[in-house]
């Protein structure tokens, strides 16, 4: 099994910035794949962004330009700069086996960490 914990989430202001942190242990050996969802009250959940064994980042459209994923051996780290009211969310760590990555599609992954709150208020 892996387990993924979550950390880093807050409240700011808008254009303020935060940075989630995931840790992941157990069976890590099975991890290709790690990336971040998000949720709101009343809406789906959403792919933010992921990245694989290339190390290279694939971000929502919604993200892009203000948000930067990184990796660092079992931990994936989520930069959030200029932060808007809409990124308000419960975000989520997410990992899975296998090449593909994908950002917008959370059924393939099937390890999940307990999310860290994240909230932007105006």
């Amino acid at each position: 099994q892996v387990q993924l914990v979550e950390s880093g989430g807050g409240s700011v202001q808008t254009g303020g910035s935060l940075r989630l942190s995931c840790a992941a242990s157990g069976e890590t050996y099975r991890i290709l794949c790690m990336a971040w969802f998000r949720q709101a009250p009343g809406k789906e959940r959403e792919g933010v962004a992921s990245i694989g064994s290339s190390g290279q980042a694939v971000y929502a459209d919604s993200v892009k330009g203000r948000f930067v994923l990184s990796q660092d051996r079992d931990n994936v780290y989520l930069q959030m700069n200029n932060l808007k009211p809409d990124d308000t969310a419960m975000y989520y760590c997410a990992a899975k086996q296998g090449a593909l990555c994908p950002a917008n599609t959370a059924s393939p992954y099937i390890f999940w960490g307990r999310g860290t709150q994240v909230t932007v208020s105006s």
